[in-house]
């Protein structure tokens, strides 16, 4: 018997919007799964091919690229912070919606001009993603790696600025920042491991499925 098929799922929002999809691929956890108290990691399905794991939403990515995984939902946002070349991204699965923003405090924005900018702070936990915008706009950027609770830097003093994920703006207006810039619209992707699609017969069809279950869902 070949070693079943793994698929990375994120924890929190993506994976709530996730789980009907998976139904409509016929992918279905075991009940530990829904099992507020359980602290497993590893999941078995109604397939005994097929296994879930459930990790942070940024070590989605990492799993499928190196080949720990072979599939994996993650949101576009991770994609662009570390750019795996071993991860092929063939689905939009048109969940998890939010952007990826720049924000200052609602004083700062007042009589802010981002048009004039040329250097910057930015606390962020995406480094990567920050730099590559803002240079290719001709800004330095200087970026303090945070994350969490990256509302805190500006009022801190650690940063005046933060770039981050913005899904109603209720957390920003909360803590007194408001949106200036937008990075990217963000939604979450199937990922698959070049590798395995490839390799693991499996593979195709079940890429196929998920993108005939995004269509039938937006039809």
């Amino acid at each position: 018997m070949t070693d079943p098929i793994i698929i990375a799922v994120p924890k929190g929002r993506i994976l709530d919007e996730a789980l009907p999809l998976l139904a409509a691929v016929g992918i279905v956890p075991e009940a530990a799964f829904s099992d507020d108290a359980s602290r497993a990691l590893r999941f078995a399905t109604n397939d005994p091919q097929i296994e879930l794991i459930r990790v942070r939403a940024f070590d989605v990515a990492t799993f499928v690229a190196h080949g720990a995984a072979q599939l994996g939902i993650v949101g576009s946002d991770v994609l662009m912070e570390f750019d795996y070349p071993e991860l092929y991204a063939p689905v939009d699965l048109r969940i998890g919606h939010c952007r990826l923003s720049v924000a200052e405090p609602a004083d700062m924005a007042e009589k802010d001009d981002p048009r004039g900018w040329s250097h910057v702070r930015v606390a962020t936990k995406y480094p990567h993603a920050t730099r590559t915008f803002f240079e290719a706009r001709g800004v330095q950027a200087e970026c303090v790696k945070l994350n969490g609770a990256m509302e805190l830097a500006p009022t801190l003093g650690l940063a005046p600025r933060i770039v981050d994920l913005v899904s109603s703006g209720r957390t920003l207006k909360e803590n007194g920042l408001v949106e200036v810039e937008t990075i990217a619209q963000v939604s979450s992707r199937l990922v698959v491991s070049r590798a395995a699609f490839k390799t693991r017969a499996r593979v195709v069809p079940l890429v196929d499925a998920f993108r005939r279950a995004v269509e039938h869902a937006s039809a």
